[in-house]
Parts: C-alpha cells; sequence; structure tokens
C-alpha cells in the first residue's frame, strides 16, 4: 500500500505547496532511494541479529514515519519522511524470508503464492481507497490511513517466534528445540524423533543416516553449508559469502532478474496511465500521468491491479509442479510477448487488456522469486542476499520512471515498450542459465 499510493499523491502535494514537477517526481523517488538502502541494511542486519527483530525494526520504522508524513508542515519534511518509508519498505523482504523458513518445501511455492496475494489485496485497497478518500479528504488522510497494517503488525509482535533454522545457523539448538516444540504443542502434534542439529549428513544417495534424526535439513547439495560461514559473525563475511565458488553465478543471474521484473513491473503501471485514456496527446503524459480526480485512470489501474490474481494462481500452479526456472522464465517472456504489440498505437480497450496480462505475469514472476532467491543461499546469508538482490531490483524501480516516461512524453512508445521488452528477455535467457533448481528441496 506505501508504494502503490506514492501514484496518487504527487499532484496533490505539487497543488498545495506549488512545488515544481521536478520536485514532484522527487516524493515517489525518495522512497525508491531508501528502500535501496533499506534492502541492504535490512538484509545484513537480520541475517546477523535475527529474523524476527528484522520483522518489528522493519514494522516500526515504517509504521510511524508513514503515519507522521500525513502531518507534514512543508515539502522538505515530507520528503525526509518518505525517505525513512523507504528504508522500511526496502527490508520488508525480511518478513517474507521468515515465512518461507517454517514453510515445508513439498508445497513451499504454493504457500508463497498465498502469501503474496497480501500484496495484490494492498495494491487493490490502496487504489479503492484513494478513490474514495482523496477526491474528499485529501493525501493527508490517504498517507495516515495506509500506514495503519503496519500498526496491527506491530500489535501481534509478542506473537511472532524466531525462525528455528537461523537459530540453529547460529548455534542456538535449545532455543530453536523449544520453539518447535511450542510450533508442535500449537498444533497438537509431537515432534519427529531424533536430535535437532545444525547441519546433517548425506550419504551418497543423498539419503539420510538412519542413526540420526533431524529437524532441520540445513546444507544442500551443490551449495556452501553453514559449517563454513554460520560461525562468522560479521555481516561483512555474509557478503563475502555472496561470492563463493558455488554462489557467485546464481547471485549475478539473479540481479539480472530482479532488475529487469522491478523495470518491467513499474514500466507496466506508468504505460497503464498513459494508456488510460486514449485520446489524450502524448506531449500531455506529464499533466495527466496521476491526475487524482480521474476516475478513468483509477478504473484503468483498479482493472490493472486485479491481474495479480491470475498470476499469483498461476504461479501457485507451476512452481511447485514445473520448478523455479521454467516457471520464472516462461512467465518472464510470456510478458514480453504481452506487450509487444504496445509498440503500436492500440485501441485503449485493448491496450487495457494486453497490460491486465502483462501484470499478470510479471506479478506471477515476483512470486517465483520470493520462493526462489531465498532458496538460492545458506541460511546465514540467506537475508543478505535477497536483501542486496532486491536493492538491485530497485534501482531498476528508480530507473523505470526516467526511462519510460521520459520516451513516452516524447511521442517514443515503441522504444519505451522496446526497453521493457529487451530486459525482460535478458531475464528470461538468464532464468535458463540458473545452475539450481530447487523444486522439493530442502532450504539449507
Amino acid at each position: 500500500m506505501e508504494t502503490m499510493l506514492l501514484s496518487f499523491v504527487g499532484p496533490s502535494v505539487k497543488a498545495e505547496w506549488g512545488v515544481s514537477a521536478a520536485e514532484e517526481g522527487l516524493v515517489t523517488s525518495v522512497v525508491f532511494v531508501g528502500t535501496v538502502v533499506g534492502s541492504c541494511v535490512g538484509g545484513l542486519g537480520s541475517d546477523r541479529y535475527g529474523r524476527r527483530l528484522g520483522v518489528l525494526v522493519t514494522a516500526l520504522v515504517t509504521s510511524i514515519s508513514g503515519f507522521l508524513c500525513a502531518f507534514s508542515p512543508n515539502y522538505a519534511t515530507l520528503l525526509a519522511l518518505r525517505f525513512v518509508v523507504g528504508l522500511g519498505l526496502g527490508a520488508s523482504h525480511v518478513l517474507s524470508v521468515w515465512f518461507l523458513e517454517f514453510v515445508p518445501a513439498e508445497n513451499r511455492g504454493s504457500w508463497m503464492a498465498g502469501f503474496s496475494c497480501f500484496w495484490s489485496i494492498g495494491t487493490i485497497l490502496v487504489a479503492l481507497l484513494a478513490w474514495a478518500v482523496m477526491p474528499i479528504l485529501g493525501w493527508r488522510w490517504l498517507l495516515a490511513l495506509t500506514s495503519s497494517p503496519y500498526f496491527i503488525l506491530l500489535i501481534f509482535s509478542c506473537l511472532i517466534p524466531e525462525s528455528p533454522r537461523y537459530l540453529c545457523s547460529r548455534g542456538k539448538i535449545n532455543e530453536a528445540t523449544l520453539i518447535l516444540e511450542r510450533i508442535a504443542g500449537m498444533n497438537n502434534r509431537a515432534l519427529p524423533p531424533g536430535v535437532l542439529t545444525p547441519n546433517s549428513k548425506r550419504r551418497a544417495d543423498n539419503s539420510m543416516d538412519a542413526s540420526v534424526t533431524t529437524l532441520l535439513l540445513m546444507p544442500e547439495d551443490g551449495l556452501a553449508t553453514d559449517e563454513n560461514i554460520s560461525s562468522k559473525s560479521h555481516s561483512t563475511n555474509a557478503f563475502q559469502a555472496l561470492w563463493s565458488h558455488d554462489l557467485t553465478l546464481s547471485t549475478l543471474l539473479l540481479w539480472l532478474v530482479k532488475f529487469a521484473c522491478f523495470f518491467a513491473y513499474y514500466g507496466i503501471i506508468l504505460l497503464t496511465s498513459k494508456l488510460s485514456n486514449g485520446k489524450r496527446s502524448c506531449a500531455s503524459v506529464g499533466t495527466h500521468l496521476m491526475q487524482p480526480k480521474d476516475s478513468g485512470l483509477y478504473m484503468n489501474v483498479l482493472v490493472t491491479n486485479f491481474a495479480e490474481f491470475p498470476g499469483n494462481l498461476l504461479a501457485a500452479l507451476l512452481v511447485d509442479r514445473v520448478g523455479r526456472r521454467i516457471s520464472l522464465g516462461g512467465m518472464i517472456l510470456l510478458c514480453c510477448a504481452f506487450l509487444a504489440p504496445l509498440a503500436v498505437h492500440l485501441g485503449e480497450g485493448l491496450a487495457i487488456t494486453l497490460l491486465f496480462c502483462a501484470r499478470a505475469c510479471i506479478e506471477g514472476c515476483f512470486v517465483v522469486l520470493i520462493v526462489y532467491s531465498p532458496e538460492i543461499y545458506p541460511t546465514s546469508c540467506r537475508n543478505t542476499g535477497v536483501g542486496i538482490a532486491n536493492c538491485i531490483g530497485q534501482v531498476g524501480s528508480i530507473v523505470a520512471p526516467l526511462v519510460t516516461v521520459t520516451l513516452v512524453e516524447n511521442c517514443h512508445q515503441k522504444e519505451a515498450v522496446f526497453v521493457i521488452d529487451l530486459l525482460l528477455f535478458l531475464a528470461g535467457v538468464a532464468c535458463a542459465l540458473f545452475p539450481l533448481e530447487t523444486k522439493g528441496r530442502e532450504i539449507q
């Protein structure tokens, strides 16, 4: 919600304080700059100090700064607070990684697809909320109301357990066992017999030694094991682990895919704004990009936001059946195909339909990435790896408006679509080069 509302706030801020068009755009850009920093800091911090603390700090920073934005007395204060909001949003991947570390391998993709539905619900709620609130109460009320979900998370913070996988990677076996016993008790189940260990040894046939049953299967074939890095507590070691022999290629490919997907996601949103009224000339995009009282724009944005639900469903059906790499690459190339016809001027209805399909595919890509990105890395550097990859992706979200809007404003819609499609094609090729398929595998 905090990300999507940026589309509606800028014009109202410009009207109230008389800022320039560049300063209006900065209200959005400063949030993405904050997410770049927050992704790195949040990842490094949660790998060093724990998942639970990372979730709580993220919720605290985002909720308080988001709420205070509604009381900003001037433009400079609003910019500063929106940057802090960006810091919290950038670290929000900590929550998805925390959740993933509790989910069993056989249906992890479906669980994470369900988890991702809440992002889609948020995008729809913020569009409806903006539609209802902006014309009557204004942008300050919208900012205050959209900060409420994080306050709800804070209320239930006492119920959030630490990740047992993280505790095992830090050698805190007793604490991990207590959490697992509490979870088993809540589900009226007994823990499997055996001894909880931070690492488990596999035989050559990839089966477990019958003499020891472990509750957490930490190492995986083909990946660096936690025993090599978990004893190093300093954040620098977590970053260095990303460049180990087993992880370097996956890290670089993940960066490319993240950059392309973030660029395409926000490029599609901007194209939706541009094509919300086919009668407007390309030169007027700067003035109509997000008019707060344009009901046609609200409707088209709302319609394309609903595309995220079939995207989530498509990802849920594919990710645990055909695998991460094929699912991700297939949806990226399918998104590329849906965008290609937009290189020529089409009717508004057909254009919005194509954008709906492209939005569904790119949302499906993000669902797969939420599953696949953490699975690539061992527990001791998992959030660091995902956080830095998200940082690279957020650079794509910063560049997307600069490239897409500039090209469209200068009547170069074909070139704007070409740039998005080129990045998606390269990302699709990158998916075929990932060295590891993690479908059905226990995470380290």
